[in-house]
């Protein structure tokens, strides 16, 4: 399998895994009935042999944040190809794609390369490029990141670089689920609209009014949901392009500040995606998943990927369900306060997330690089 031939992917545990950096929960979730403060270098996982691992403070050690679908652009990839894996990685993607996607990432069109059926596996291959990259200028945050989160499709590539998905099965995954997502975007026009609102905003109170305007309109069964939470006051709503439209000519009295169309072509992670669920289904059931090596954040609930059957359950859900990144961040970089941050890399095209861990937690954005998909040396 390819996943062999990618080293900075697969590191030996005892390299990359030298520290598990453990999120602080709320009190309540800890065990115990004190109130005294959770250290999270403190609660050592085992090791599949039973022992427990060394620990390091957190800011010898690093997150990697992989971006989903809408970051990419035409010109993404150019110059990796000279990092090593990165030829065989675009090699591979042209077997199982069935087109030349470096191609396409590298001269577009861009009306073809912004579709999603595209766009998705050009995110996911991009961001595994840039990860050798990475590995390449500075091969200690490789061997020493801890825990990984993307971005809807971006789960994908947290789960290849965890050791618990192969680069080829999970581009198949990716191909199957871009396809059946795009499938599902042209049965009904629908999109994903970007809101920034005040803090008195209701976002679901406005999303029940822009559904009674679409059965006004005699649309049945409208869909109007928030699809992601992006950072306090900030959500991406997605449904009927009715509603959406509505959301954007009621914006002042929905108290929203700025609204931007986004360019997708569908009403992702909400239930207008649930005839894509069957295809991605079926599609996870052949392929081997394994627990994570470092820790993974689930979009679902912001919380850790536990086992084999836990990731397939919840890369299923994704699809209709809002993409909880800001309880994710909070999940991921929560400690007492004078805790240390570890080092964190957005690792693809375009720096949203890092952009988002700013507004979420502008300290542990102070330890934030971008790894961008292109070298700039070229």
């Amino acid at each position: 399998m390819f996943r062999s031939a990618c080293r900075c992917l697969t590191a030996p545990p005892q390299r990359r895994l030298g520290c598990v950096f453990s999120p602080v929960r709320a009190l309540s979730e800890q065990p115990g009935s004190g109130n005294e403060a959770h250290d999270p270098t403190a609660d050592a996982d085992p090791s599949p042999e039973g022992k427990i691992r060394p620990r390091k403070i957190p800011s010898d050690c690093s997150v990697l944040l992989f971006p989903g679908q809408g970051s990419q652009f035409v010109g993404m990839g150019r110059g990796l190809t000279k990092y090593p894996n990165v030829k065989e990685m675009f090699a591979a993607a042209q077997r199982i794609l069935g087109y030349d996607l470096l191609s396409l990432c590298l001269e577009g069109p861009e009306e073809e390369l912004m579709k999603t059926v595209h766009c998705q596996p050009a995110v996911f291959v991009n961001s595994l490029a840039a990860v050798e990259k990475l590995n390449h200028t500075n091969p200690q945050a490789i061997e020493t990141c801890v825990a990984a989160a993307g971005f809807s499709v971006g789960e994908f590539a947290a789960l290849v670089f965890s050791g618990a998905m192969t680069f080829e099965e999970a581009l198949y995954v990716v191909k199957v689920r871009a396809e059946a997502m795009q499938r599902a975007s042209e049965l009904v026009p629908s999109g994903m609209l970007s809101v920034i609102g005040k803090p008195q905003a209701q976002y679901k109170y406005a999303c029940l009014q822009a559904k009674e305007h679409c059965r006004s309109q005699g649309i049945d069964n409208p869909v109007c949901s928030v699809a992601n939470y992006l950072f306090p006051d900030a959500r991406v709503i997605a449904g009927h392009k009715e509603a959406l439209d509505f959301l954007q000519k009621n914006s002042r009295q929905l108290h929203f500040m700025r609204t931007k169309m986004l360019p997708v072509s569908g009403a992702f992670h909400t239930e207008l995606m649930e005839c894509a669920l069957e295809p991605l289904r079926e599609v996870l059931r052949q392929v081997k998943v394994q627990r994570p090596e470092i820790r993974v954040y689930s979009n679902v609930d912001g919380k850790r990927y536990m086992n084999e059957s836990h990731v397939k359950r919840q890369l299923v859900k994704q699809l209709v369900s809002p993409v909880k990144w800001e309880q994710s961040l909070h999940e991921i970089y929560e400690r007492t306060q004078g805790q240390m941050f570890p080092h964190t890399y957005e690792v693809g095209t375009g720096k949203q997330l890092g952009a988002t861990l700013q507004k979420c937690n502008r300290k542990a954005f102070q330890s934030y690089a971008h790894v961008d998909a292109t070298d700039s040396d070229l």
